[in-house]
């Protein structure tokens, strides 16, 4: 059944999700296999551990891991007893890693040593190299002020820096008055209104920005979201959408957490091995990006591979016919964002829509209210004419991590998304396009002045702008049209290896045009015109 509850905190949550669910599998990577009852037995002596090593109410918490059951079990340790996570983006680079462990004043990081080919420890060692020399538990390092402790996991029997400590010494931490009563007393100074997490994605600036979100708010919208979605307690998922981001903690995990499903988990997204995978765990459901569906039906093994238990998702290609939308445009889009803890507009994702309705991103979830203002002026607009989308209610962030109240809100408690759209008489919502500049490729988020700095910095360029062309798959493609320095040359695969040491793989441009500045549309005021440009660039491609 449902969570009773329709608010609680993560400790009250966790031990019910035991309690309801039991043995049933929570999360599934790889040989690891996490059920529900595991994950509060683990967490617990996980949380008496971290009480024991100085980790509290309001300690400030990152979480640099992959999706896994680690992760799922530090992330309820931490917030049952009421320590602030920060989940963080497993494709930082030192500079991006090193803004948000500064910006969120991290004081303990739990992390791997490295994932695929990240090695996280000397990123760290590169953003702060006063770490050489420091000792695990005290650390006191300019770059990052807060820091006091590093704990890792999976360092696979290599010898850990001096400023660093194994997970097993962590959980090797114990205080005989910390037993379980006393976990229970802690768990019960934890409220629903107490922050829970501070989820970073890039804002209209080049420097990320942490939305900060309650324990009440990811549970409760978290079981709202399952009133419009088709998940059944037997069904097992796959979703490659990471923790780090709201789609994958609040619209993946803690949804198919409320229904004690199965998540089916893998180290890397590759067609073949990702179908593989979908017929050995009897995967029930596919979700994700539209480009996930391409490339898994592109794949010759989706045409050997005995995919016949799907039954529903979003990644529509891969369903069999006998349950594959005839018309995908039909079906229900979401409209979110990490500001409102994920979609704040959703219809009921298994069932067709009239014809009317086609393309529609739904109706604001019971609890929130959406209006349209004209941009410029800030007046409310009538149904069917289009503007900038506003959101006010529960699910709304508390605000954002050291920005003031009102720099952030309108005086009537909207929040101004920067969404172009438009509603129906009804309520439904259109969307058409960002009005700011954000790109969204693959379901990620672009600055577009980021990737600018990064081009600019090159001593070949004399000037770069960057903006996102449409793509049938994605959603957008980050592209830059450069202008280069008299007599300097620089080629496409050059500059794409020295953006890669600097940015995250989705934020390197997939496309990238050498111009003279005299091909591109600027303004009278002598600013470059964007509009002119998607369009000038996206004929080219």
């Amino acid at each position: 059944m449902p969570f009773p509850e329709f608010t609680a905190s993560s400790p009250v949550f966790t031990r019910w999700l035991a309690s309801e669910y039991s043995d049933r599998e929570l999360i599934v990577l790889n040989d690891q296999r996490l059920s529900y009852r595991a994950a509060e037995e683990q967490s617990r002596g996980m949380a008496r551990s971290m009480l024991a090593a100085g980790i509290g109410k309001g300690t400030r918490v990152g979480i640099l891991m992959p999706n896994g059951p680690d992760f799922v079990v530090a992330f309820l340790a931490a917030t049952r007893i009421g320590a602030l996570l920060i989940p963080m983006n497993t494709f930082y680079k030192p500079k991006e890693l090193a803004f948000v462990m500064h910006h969120a004043d991290v004081e303990v990081l739990l992390t791997y040593d490295g994932f695929l080919n990240n090695n996280y420890l000397e990123r760290l060692e590169t953003c702060a190299p006063e770490l050489n020399g420091q000792t695990a538990g005290n650390i006191h390092v300019q770059p990052f002020p807060y820091l006091r402790s590093v704990f890792v996991w999976d360092n696979q029997g290599s010898t850990l820096p001096g400023w660093a400590a194994s997970k097993q010494e962590l959980l090797n931490t114990q205080l005989p008055a910390i037993d379980d009563d006393y976990l229970v007393a802690v768990e019960d100074c934890v409220t629903p209104a107490d922050p829970m997490v501070i989820i970073y994605s890039s804002g209209s600036t080049s420097d990320p920005k942490g939305a900060i979100h309650t324990h009440g708010v990811v549970i409760k919208h978290s079981c709202n979201l399952n009133s419009r979605r088709d998940l059944l307690t037997e069904d097992r998922v796959f979703s490659p959408m990471p923790f780090f981001w709201v789609g994958g903690l609040v619209f993946t995990l803690y949804c198919i957490m409320h229904k004690g499903a199965c998540l089916v988990s893998e180290d890397v997204f590759e067609p073949g091995k990702t179908l593989e995978l979908l017929e050995k765990e009897k995967v029930t459901q596919v979700t994700g990006w539209p480009h996930y569906g391409k490339a898994l039906t592109d794949h010759p093994d989706s045409k050997t591979r005995d995919l016949s238990n799907l039954r529903a998702g979003n990644i529509y290609d891969i369903l069999p016919e006998a349950v594959r939308p005839k018309d995908p445009e039909l079906r229900s889009n979401g409209l979110g964002m990490t500001e409102t803890c994920s979609p704040h507009s959703l219809d009921k994702m298994n069932e067709d829509l009239p014809e009317s309705l086609r393309g529609s991103f739904g109706r604001a979830l019971d609890g929130l209210e959406h209006k349209i203002i004209d941009p410029e002026t800030g007046e409310t607009l009538p149904a069917g004419e289009h503007g900038e989308l506003c959101v006010r209610g529960y699910s709304l962030m508390q605000g954002l991590y050291k920005v003031e109240r009102e720099e952030v809100f309108e005086k009537d408690g909207f929040y101004r998304t920067e969404d172009g759209c438009h509603l129906n008489e009804d309520g439904v919502l259109f969307f058409k396009a960002r009005i700011g500049e954000m790109i969204k490729t693959a379901g990620a988020n672009v600055t577009p002045r980021e990737v600018e700095v990064a081009i600019d910095a090159q001593p070949e360029v004399q000037g770069s702008y960057v903006v996102g062309v449409p793509d049938p798959d994605r959603g957008q493609n980050v592209a830059a049209a450069i202008v280069l320095n008299q007599g300097a040359e620089l080629d496409t695969d050059t500059l794409k290896a020295r953006l890669k040491e600097e940015l995250s793989s989705y934020k390197v441009p997939r496309h990238v045009f050498f111009m003279d500045k005299t091909e591109l549309p600027f303004t009278d005021s002598g600013k470059i015109n964007k509009k002119l440009l998607i369009a000038q660039l996206s004929e080219q491609i």
